[in-house]
């Protein structure tokens, strides 16, 4: 009986949990505070305020806080966006280990290695971002060339929609039953489940890395971009059909792209 309970809660509160991601998302963006998700302001903290004026300032509120701040909306990006996408696996995974009196703790662990790679990649490619940031501080090229940056963006995700990596990667997310039993020994069952959560978030960001890296074109906040990308994550990964949206997507992408391109530099030539 037990366990029949706690099969019928576990996908609802799972749900639940992404969808109070999103509910703080969607609040944050519209809050006083909504510019610290967006990647380009993230050095420019107002010190007016309320947030700021309770820190001195100094490298905790110039350096530390906002590194929590990205932490803090990266994390719930993750949990509202990669965490449904990855419904299935942790689904199966729970059946498999239902009759443990420790599975709580084995499906506790199993996401959070997944959401700790996804943490990971977030704080490299942020930290790539803020590299970026300091070198547009010495030039005014990325100022007014900010439509390059963007294309480029979009043009390497198209070409990567195309790549055998995505597709080896993609392959592994869309068959999570053959994935779990290939990698659960039944044996040291923390430690395993950690590892499986680990491999599942390699493959998950070695196959969605290029249009997650879009968030930064857009921004953390961009609560209606985080749910057209989340959608499209989950159908390439999850529905039977999903497969076959990567090259219409990449092509997509690269349209886009082009598009942007021409925009600026069409007025230019003429």
């Amino acid at each position: 009986m037990r366990s029949a309970r706690h099969q019928s809660y576990f996908l609802p509160l799972l749900g639940l949990l992404a969808a109070f991601a999103w509910i703080v998302l969607w609040t944050w963006e519209q809050s006083p505070y909504g510019r610290y998700l967006n990647h380009g302001e993230f050095g420019v903290l107002n010190p007016d305020s309320a947030l700021c004026r309770a820190l001195a300032a100094g490298a905790l509120r110039d350096t530390v806080l906002p590194g929590l701040l990205f932490v803090l909306g990266w994390v719930l990006m993750t949990a509202a966006m990669m965490l449904p996408t990855s419904l299935p696996l942790l689904e199966i995974f729970r059946r498999l280990v239902r009759a443990r009196p420790d599975r709580g703790l084995l499906v506790g662990l199993l996401i959070a290695g997944y959401v700790l790679v996804w943490l990971v990649f977030g704080v490299v490619a942020h930290g790539a971002y803020l590299g970026l940031y300091a070198w547009a501080g010495e030039s005014d090229w990325p100022a007014r060339h900010a439509w390059a940056l963007g294309a480029a963006t979009l043009a390497l995700a198209g070409l990567f929609q195309f790549s055998a990596l995505k597709y080896r990667c993609l392959d592994k997310c869309r068959t999570p039953l053959s994935f779990v039993m290939q990698r659960w020994r039944g044996r040291a069952e923390a430690g395993t489940a950690l590892k499986l959560g680990l491999a599942h978030g390699l493959y998950c960001v070695g196959c969605c890395w290029a249009l997650m890296l879009l968030m930064f074109v857009v921004g953390i906040g961009s609560v209606g971009w985080m749910l057209l990308l989340g959608a499209v994550m989950a159908a390439e990964k999850n529905l039977p059909w999903g497969r076959r949206l990567a090259s219409p997507l990449g092509l997509a992408l690269l349209a886009w792209a082009a598009w942007i391109a021409l925009a600026e530099l069409a007025p230019a030539a003429a």
